[in-house]
This record gives C-alpha cells, structure tokens and sequence, in this order.
C-alpha cells in the first residue's frame, strides 16, 4: 500500500522559512517523479515544484522561483519543500504527489497524494 506522508506545515510570519517533508512508503521511491502542490480555499490545486526519480532535474512555478527549492533523499524515501522569504499568498494546504513517468506540472497526471499539511502565513 503506498502512502504519502506531509509534515513540516504551520503558521509563520511573512519573511518566515518552512521546510516541508513527504514520507513515502510502498513504492520504488527512486523510480517516481515527485511533486509539491497547493490549494488555497476556494482555488484550484496548483504546480508548486517537481523533482525527477534521480533528483538531478527539478522544475519550479514562477510564483515560487529563487525562493522555494525541492529535494529529495531517495535513501529516506523522503522528498522536501525549503520554502523561503514566504509571503501571504502562499498560505494553502500543500500535498506531495508521485507519478511514473517524466515530470509534469499537471496535478491530473500523479497517481498518488499525500493527504496534506496546512501552511498559514501572517503579514
């Protein structure tokens, strides 16, 4: 049974950094492309960050570039979300995602999710 467990999730001040954590269990980790998404109340869930199986390859939404930084440990079977200088906007409930397959911005395309950790961010 596979599973996706978030954590790292809170409130913070604007400016504040959160690192997010995703465990997977009951899958060949290292052979999923790995995803971050968000969804605000209201809103459609949206492409924060992907990673590809060997972690050399990565791609990140505009909204978010040269401030959040994905990652991942494949001998953890764990893959992260540095979120840096963060700002009110990026408050939502944030899910890990995994697919086989090349990596892909299109929520639709992951197999598998995580159930999701809240991220608040005060101004």
């Amino acid at each position: 049974q596979v599973q996706l467990v978030e954590s790292g999730g809170g409130l913070v001040q604007a400016g504040d950094s959160l690192r997010l954590s995703c465990a997977a269990s009951g899958l060949g980790f290292s052979s999923y492309r790995m995803g971050w998404f968000r969804q605000a109340p209201g809103k459609e869930r949206d492409f924060v960050a992907a990673i590809s199986g060997s972690g050399s390859y990565t791609d990140s939404a505009d909204s978010v570039k040269g401030r959040f930084t994905i990652s991942r440990d494949n001998a953890k079977k764990t893959v992260y979300l540095q979120m840096n200088s963060l700002k009110p906007e990026d408050t939502a409930v944030y899910y890990c995602a995994a697919r086989v397959g090349s990596m892909s911005r299109d929520p639709d395309e992951y197999r598998y999710w995580g159930q999701g950790t809240q991220v608040t961010v005060s101004s």
